[in-house]
C-alpha cells in the first residue's frame, strides 16, 4: 500500500483549508518548555510504548499463522479457495481445507496455457475429489512430447504446408516427419467425445498430429487442449468437402481397397492419404484396422482419415505391437478414458459458466450428491411406470436413495442434523424426476435424509446438431461426473462420458424388455471405461473368428451389452 504525506496545505477532506497548526495532525512544541520530568509526558510515553508492543504482537501471531477461510490466493501451481460454509464430507473437492488443489491434476495437464482463455481446464479441480489413480510418469512425459510435435507439425506450420503438397500430389514422396490423423465430426455429442479420445490414443500410439473437423459446434463446446497450435483442422483443407460423403464405397476406403486388392497394385506406391471407416455399419474388410499387418501398411500412409461413431479403444489393446506400449502409459488399464477425457475434454467458458452456476445453485451444498442419467429406447410417449420402478428399485436396492416411510406423515430429528442428498436427473422427459421429486416430498424417508431432485433441462428429443441443446448435454454430462454416485442407462455414451469423466464406476440399468422393469434391476459396472458397441470377432493371425472378449483378461464384454467389449484393470471370470 503506498503512502503519501499530503502538504501542510492541503484540503482537510471535507473541502475546507487545513489551519497550520492544527492540532489533530501537527504538534508544535514550545521551546520554552523545559525537559524536566513531565507527569503528562511520561504517561503519554509509557501510553506509546504499548502501542507499539500491542503491533509488534499482532504482526507476529499474523506471520505465524495467516488466516485460510475467506482467502483467495492464485499461484502458478495452486489455489486456496473458500467457497463458503457447506455440507459435505471432508474430502469434497469443493470445500476449502487449506491444502492447495493439484490444478494440473498430478502433471497430466500442461502448465502453458492463458487461464481466463479456458477457465475450466484449471478450475474443474476445485469440483473434484482428488484423483483417485496417479497417471504414469510414462503417459505424462508422452503427452509432453505429443504437444512438441503438435506445435511443430500443426495447422499453418513449415512442415504442415509441406505435408499437405504431398496429400494434393496423391501420393507419398517418402517418409514425413509430420503425419496425421483427421478426425471427421460425426453422430451426436456422446459419441463423438468418446471417438475423439479413441482417435487422439491412436495418434499417440503411432505418433501423429491429431487434427479435428469442428463440424457446427465442437469449437463452441471444447476448449483447445493443447498449448499455442490449434487442434482444428484448418477450413481450407483439401479433403474437407468430402467428409460427408465418405463411406464403406470411397475409393480412399482401406476396407474397399483391400477388398479390391488396390494396394498390391500400387506398385510399391503409398497413398498420401487414406480413408478408415470405423463407423458401426463398417464391415470384415474395414475391421483389419485392428490387425497388426494392416497396422504396418498404414503407418507409412501420411493422413488418416477417420470417421467413427465408436470408442474403439478396447480392440487398440488387442493388437500386439502396441501392448508394451499401452502397459507403459496405462498401468491401471480401467483409466485410459479417465485420464485422456481430463486431458483433452475442458467445457468452453460459456459452457462452463452453465456447469458451475447449476452446481452452486443446487448440489454444492448436500451432503452427497447422487447422479441419476436417463436414456429410454422404448417407442411412445413416456414416462412409462415401467421404468420409474426401474429406477426406484436399483436406487433403493443399491442404498443410493432412502426409502419412504408411508406411515408416518412426519419425521423429526434434531433440525440440522438431517443428511442431505442432492439428486440431479438427467432425461429427455421431464416425467421422471417430478414423479421421484412428489415421492419424496409426499413422505418423509425411514432414515430421516432430506431428498432433493433437479433436472436442468427436458428437450423432449434428441436433436444432434442444434448448438444450445448441445451446451446443455454437454453441460449435464459434467455434472453428473462431478456426482458421488451414478446411476447410468443401458447402451449411453451419454453416462459412458459421465462415469469416465468422473472417475466412477456406475450401476447401469437394464435394457427393459417388453415393456416391464428387469430383475434385478442394475448392475455395477466392473469399471468407470465405456463400452466399445461394435468390436471386430477376427483374430488377425489365424484369420478365422473369435470371441475377442476371452483373448486377455483385461478386455471383456460389457454389463449392458453382450456382445460389446470395454476394458477392466482385472476380472476374475476368464
Amino acid at each position: 500500500m503506498k503512502r503519501f504525506k499530503k502538504n501542510q496545505d492541503d484540503d482537510n477532506g471535507n473541502g475546507v483549508a487545513r489551519p497550520p497548526n492544527s492540532d489533530s495532525h501537527i504538534v508544535v512544541r514550545d521551546p520554552d518548555r523545559k525537559s524536566g520530568s513531565n507527569p503528562m509526558r511520561l504517561l503519554g510515553i509509557v501510553v506509546v510504548c504499548l502501542m507499539i508492543i500491542s503491533v509488534l504482537f499482532s504482526v507476529s501471531v499474523v506471520l505465524k499463522d495467516p488466516p485460510s477461510d475467506k482467502v483467495w490466493i492464485a499461484a502458478a501451481e495452486a489455489r486456496f479457495v473458500d467457497v463458503g460454509p457447506k455440507k459435505g464430507s471432508e474430502d469434497d473437492a469443493v470445500q476449502s481445507t487449506g491444502v492447495p488443489k493439484d490444478k494440473l491434476l498430478r502433471g497430466l495437464l500442461s502448465a502453458g496455457f492463458d487461464e481466463g482463455s479456458c477457465i475450466s481446464r484449471y478450475q474443474s479441480a476445485e469440483y473434484r475429489k482428488e484423483l483417485s489413480h496417479k497417471p504414469s510418469s510414462y503417459l505424462t512425459s508422452r503427452l509432453r512430447r505429443y504437444e512438441a510435435l503438435h506445435k511443430k507439425c500443426g495447422p499453418y506450420t513449415e512442415l504442415y504446408n509441406k505435408t499437405l503438397e504431398q496429400l494434393k500430389s496423391g501420393h507419398s514422396t517418402g517418409s514425413s516427419e509430420c503425419n496425421y490423423v483427421v478426425w471427421i465430426s460425426f453422430s451426436g455429442l456422446g459419441n463423438r467425445i468418446l471417438t475423439l479420445a479413441s482417435s487422439f490414443l491412436y495418434a499417440l500410439l503411432t505418433n501423429r498430429v491429431l487434427l479435428v473437423d469442428p463440424g457446427v459446434d465442437v469449437a463452441d463446446l471444447l476448449c483447445e487442449p493443447f498449448p499455442e497450435v490449434s487442434w482444428f483442422l484448418p477450413p481450407d483443407f483439401p479433403l474437407k468437402n468430402h467428409f460427408n460423403s465418405f463411406n464403406q464405397e470411397s475409393p480412399q476406403c482401406y476396407g474397399k481397397m483391400v477388398k479390391n486388392n488396390t494396394i498390391a497394385n500400387l506398385n510399391g506406391l503409398i497413398p498420401s492419404s487414406v480413408y478408415l471407416h470405423l463407423a458401426h455399419d463398417y464391415g470384415d474388410h474395414d475391421k483389419l484396422f485392428f490387425c497388426d499387418e494392416d497396422q504396418s501398411f498404414l503407418q507409412k500412409v501420411p493422413w488418416l482419415i477417420v470417421k467413427t461413431d465408436n470408442y474403439f479403444i478396447p480392440s487398440i489393446f488387442l493388437i500386439p505391437s502396441f501392448e508394451q506400449e499401452l502397459s507403459n502409459l496405462f498401468p491401471n488399464r480401467d483409466t485410459v478414458f479417465h485420464f485422456l477425457g481430463r486431458y483433452l475434454f475442458h467445457p468452453t467458458n460459456q459452457v462452463w459458466g452453465l456447469i458451475t452456476r447449476y452446481y452452486e445453485a443446487y448440489l454444492a451444498r448436500a451432503d452427497e450428491r447422487i447422479g441419476i442419467q436417463i436414456r429410454v429406447f422404448d417407442v411412445g410417449t413416456g414416462p412409462f411406470q415401467h421404468v420409474l420402478d426401474q429406477i426406484l428399485a436399483c436406487s433403493i436396492k443399491e442404498n443410493l436413495l432412502p426409502e419412504i416411510n408411508r406411515e408416518q406423515h412426519i419425521f423429526s430429528p434434531s433440525r440440522g442434523t438431517q443428511k442431505s442428498k442432492a439428486v440431479l436427473m438427467t432425461s429427455l422427459s421431464s416425467g421422471y424426476s417430478e414423479k421421484i421429486r412428489d415421492i419424496y416430498w409426499e413422505h418423509p424417508t425411514v432414515t430421516g435424509e432430506v431428498v432433493s431432485i433437479f433436472q436442468p433441462s427436458h428437450e423432449e428429443y434428441q436433436q444432434t446438431e442444434k448448438l444450445v441443446h448441445n451446451r446443455k448435454a454437454w453441460a449435464e454430462m459434467y455434472l453428473l461426473s462431478l456426482t458421488d454416485m451414478l446411476v447410468t442407462s443401458s447402451w449411453s455414451t451419454f453416462g459412458y462420458v459421465a462415469q469416465g469423466l468422473g472417475g466412477l464406476k456406475p450401476w447401469i440399468l437394464y435394457k427393459p424388455e417388453n415393456g416391464t422393469a428387469p430383475d434385478p434391476p442394475c448392475h455395477r459396472a466392473m469399471s468407470m471405461e465405456p463400452c466399445f458397441h461394435a468390436p471386430p470377432f477376427y483374430d488377425c493371425k489365424a484369420k478365422v473368428g473369435v470371441d475377442t472378449g476371452k483373448i486377455v483378461p483385461h478386455v471383456r464384454h460389457c454389463e449392458d451389452m453382450s456382445w460389446g467389449l470395454k476394458l477392466v484393470d482385472h476380472y476374475d471370470e476368464l
